[in-house]
């Protein structure tokens, strides 16, 4: 494969980018540091196909990006791979309004082909091509210029690597027939919507025991308040007031603005500063959260019951039956919180009871709730038998 030197200029990144347009896949990685910002800091930008591969400077002076951004968002005929793509599919987003598409995380893939749970990209790289990375760059400054070339070497070792991965790991889900099971996970994870958070809906970030109207409407004021200043300053949200904090002055909320150096996690200064003033102006115009806008209640414990939660155990025992025995990580075919519902009651809008889940698991889990399937001992091993398969013992 051939490795490109950094790119560091527009005329380079078009011809690289034209290039790739004309490859089936891509794989991707971004390196990016946010520790100290609200918005991640993009700091490099990996891209390879089956032929050739470059690390793209964003930092350098006068380079547009817009060749690559639209490569990735407008190019619908090159499929772009990531392993663990969130965070990545986050910067694209932020710098486009849109989000790569078509896409494939290899992470979700090695979950369908029973390779664990958020399989980490190290583990990933040895289990497919007996490669053991050199983790010594991984916490490096990448804002730090220059990049020196221990640096850019381990950057894009991510995309070649992954660009090897890729082929071996669908060519082995197209002959499990498992391919058609990561549709509905990639439009999920290239939703743009999972990539936005209005402040108006930031309170739901922050947990707060309270279900009180006039608690919860202060706490939605309060969260909205803190994404703008965080926005705005480009400051980590717990930069500016920390999720505790903000749940404690909803739950008892100073009456003036010289209370503010009272409270616990902010400093004294705001009792007179700007930006205790807004925060008290932003509490003083809270209104009781909307009865269409109240978090519906944690049916998950109170609506099960003994029984309830019986049954929900022996849900998550089938779950690891069924995951064992199709080579599937159990988080793929169903997360607890679906078979609590279930063993609640519920019995719509969950993704068990629809499409390839429900074949490869729903379709038991629902017999099992419902009386058809049980639990037997055979020959010492555990299984799951039909209720009319199972002997009825004399009375």
């Amino acid at each position: 494969m051939k490795i490109h030197p950094l790119i560091e200029d527009t005329a380079t990144l078009t011809e690289f980018c034209a290039r790739m347009a004309k490859s089936r896949f891509i794989a991707v990685d971004t390196e990016f540091m946010r520790e100290n910002t609200f918005w991640p800091d993009l700091c490099l930008i990996q891209v390879a196909d089956e032929h050739e591969a470059a690390a793209i400077d964003p930092k350098a002076d006068g380079i547009d990006m817009k060749p690559l951004l639209d490569l990735m968002t407008e190019n619908d005929e090159v499929l772009k791979v990531f392993h663990a793509g969130g965070q990545d599919i986050e910067i694209v987003h932020n710098l486009t309004g849109k989000t790569p598409y078509p896409l494939f995380d290899t992470q979700i893939a090695a979950m369908a082909l029973g390779q664990g749970e958020q399989v980490g990209y190290s583990n990933l790289v040895d289990q497919w091509i007996g490669i053991t990375l050199d983790k010594g760059a991984r916490f490096t400054d990448w804002a730090r210029r220059p990049l020196d070339k221990r640096q850019i070497d381990y950057a894009i070792g991510d995309v070649t690597h992954l660009s090897r991965i890729f082929p071996m790991m669908l060519d082995k889900l197209v002959k499990t027939g498992r391919g058609d099971w990561l549709d509905q996970e990639m439009e999920r994870l290239g939703d743009p919507s999972n990539y936005v958070t209005e402040p108006c809906d930031a309170w739901k970030r922050v947990k707060i025991a309270s279900r009180k109207p006039e608690v919860l409407g202060r706490l939605r004021a309060l969260a909205g308040w803190r994404e703008h200043e965080a926005r705005n300053k480009n400051l980590p949200r717990g930069r500016i007031v920390k999720d505790e904090t903000l749940g404690d002055l909803a739950m008892h909320p100073p009456r003036t603005q010289s209370d503010l150096a009272k409270v616990r996690g902010l400093s004294s200064s705001w009792a007179g500063n700007d930006i205790g003033a807004r925060m008290l102006a932003a509490l003083e115009n809270a209104q009781p959260m909307p009865a269409e806008l109240m978090p519906a209640r944690d049916d998950r414990k109170p609506g099960l019951g003994k029984d309830g939660a019986l049954v929900a155990d022996l849900l998550k025992l089938l779950l690891k039956i069924r995951a064992k025995e199709s080579s599937v990580a159990a988080r793929l075919l169903a997360r607890n919180e679906e078979l609590d519902l279930l063993a609640a009651g519920v019995r719509t809008d969950l993704a068990i009871l629809t499409g390839w889940r429900f074949d490869q698991f729903g379709r038991d889990a629902l017999d099992l709730v419902e009386g058809r399937l049980a639990f037997a001992v055979v020959n010492g091993r555990m299984k799951m038998t039909r209720t009319e398969d199972v002997p009825q013992l004399p009375v």
